[in-house]
């Protein structure tokens, strides 16, 4: 039989297990788990770096899993908090249940917050439910490939309490697209720290002079992991018909990933040698961010991306394609300009124009900062977070036991 029409059987509800609840006001902080594959150095996780250390202690205790190795991000998270990684060995490795069910009951976690769509949606909010965990969270980080929603992963809707959402628009995918109930649709916008993300004139000297950059050179750049759903090609296209419109013009790519050879080639064919830099990761990014004097991003999909965030904070202007919620923090003609996905000409014409205007680029990227202070602190984004967790658990608490639903027959599912 092939792999794809494999027939794997599972647990859609688990056994129902009782567990008494005392309110807040009669029990010390919550223990919560993040569940995620793992923490290479990206938006969501860094989101995630950012959350877990500004959650009040005295209410929350953090813990973090990734299901495969910790990553970086995880490393760096594992001096600060309990870490727990390599509990999925594989694609359709079922033990990861147990493991995951006797992890959180071993803890004694009171609640679970999935990051990311996939495997640890599903096992993390199932083994949640075997462990009787109070409260049981998804945060969804996109619209798209790889953060779609499945068939499988659908089916435990009724033993989630609620879908995070990270725009206002996002929640309306969320919703219409994915087809989650509404009233179980929690939108919490993303958050940047706006102290450290600042426009940084020292910063911008220094790292100019460490890449080789004059003061007055222009330069556009693109915060983004190396994977196919960021379109980084888009991005070098542009790249070559600003450089022989622009010549001065120097384009920075920061980020690493799967794509990064082809895309080494790509810019070798398009010329671009001696114009354009590849950083790879970066611990550095709000002096990276403040060497360009354009920030790009060119996405196929994108939820509310934190890089515009941060690259807003720090006073640039975006220029981005049209894709997800982006158009809630980039406003055409205020803080940026939008372009439809794959408009190569569009976006170098959009390039072109703000790195050869001064007094427009430097009024946007005020617009922009600003509205990241109004709207998108990192304070913001905790609170939601810490409210929407104590809320659930709150609720629950008013009776003496979480009582599951009655076991149903097996799903079967099939790839």
């Amino acid at each position: 039989m092939s792999q794809q029409k494999e027939t794997l059987t599972v647990l859609s509800y688990p056994m129902r297990e009782d567990r008494f609840l005392p309110s807040l006001a009669d029990r010390g902080p919550l223990r919560v788990m993040f569940l995620i594959t793992s923490m290479p150095i990206g938006g969501a996780e860094t989101l995630l770096v950012n959350l877990v250390r500004r959650l009040d202690r005295t209410r929350f205790q953090p813990e973090l899993c990734c299901l495969k190795e910790l990553g970086p991000l995880g490393e760096e998270l594992s001096r600060e908090i309990p870490a727990h990684s390599q509990l999925l060995s594989r694609k359709y490795d079922f033990g990861v249940l147990g493991r995951l069910t006797r992890l959180f009951k071993s803890r004694r976690i009171d609640a679970v917050v999935t990051v990311g769509a996939g495997d640890k949606m599903f096992w993390g909010r199932l083994a949640a439910r075997r462990a009787g965990l109070p409260v049981v969270l998804s945060a969804i980080h996109s619209t798209g490939w790889p953060d779609g929603v499945n068939w499988l992963n659908r089916q435990l809707t009724p033993i989630t309490d609620a879908f995070i959402a990270v725009a206002e628009k996002h929640g309306q995918h969320l919703v219409e697209q994915e087809r989650f109930p509404r009233e179980k649709v929690r939108v919490i916008p993303n958050g940047v720290d706006i102290h450290r993300f600042r426009p940084n004139p020292e910063a911008r000297a220094t790292l100019r002079c460490e890449l080789g950059l004059s003061p007055d050179t222009p330069v556009c750049g693109i915060v983004a992991a190396l994977r196919p759903e960021k379109n980084h090609e888009l991005f070098l296209r542009v790249a070559h018909q600003v450089s022989q419109r622009v010549p001065a013009a120097r384009f920075l790519i920061v980020g690493d990933g799967p794509t990064r050879p082809a895309l080494e080639s790509l810019a070798y064919r398009l010329g671009l040698s001696g114009k354009l830099l590849f950083l790879g990761s970066r611990s550095d990014i709000p002096a990276v961010l403040s060497a360009m004097d354009v920030f790009a991003l060119t996405s196929h999909n994108e939820a509310n991306p934190v890089s515009i965030l941060e690259a807003m904070a720090t006073g640039l202007p975006v220029i981005a394609t049209k894709v997800g919620s982006v158009a809630e923090s980039v406003v055409d003609h205020v803080t940026g300009r939008l372009v439809p996905p794959g408009a190569v000409d569009e976006m170098a014409a959009r390039w072109q124009a703000l790195l050869s205007d001064d007094e427009t680029r430097l009024a946007m990227g005020e617009a922009g900062r600003n509205r990241v202070v109004q709207r998108w602190s990192l304070e913001t984004m905790v609170r939601g977070y810490e409210d929407l967790i104590a809320e659930v658990y709150e609720r629950k608490a008013t009776r003496t036991t979480v009582v599951a639903e009655s076991p149903t027959a097996c799903e079967t599912v099939s790839h």
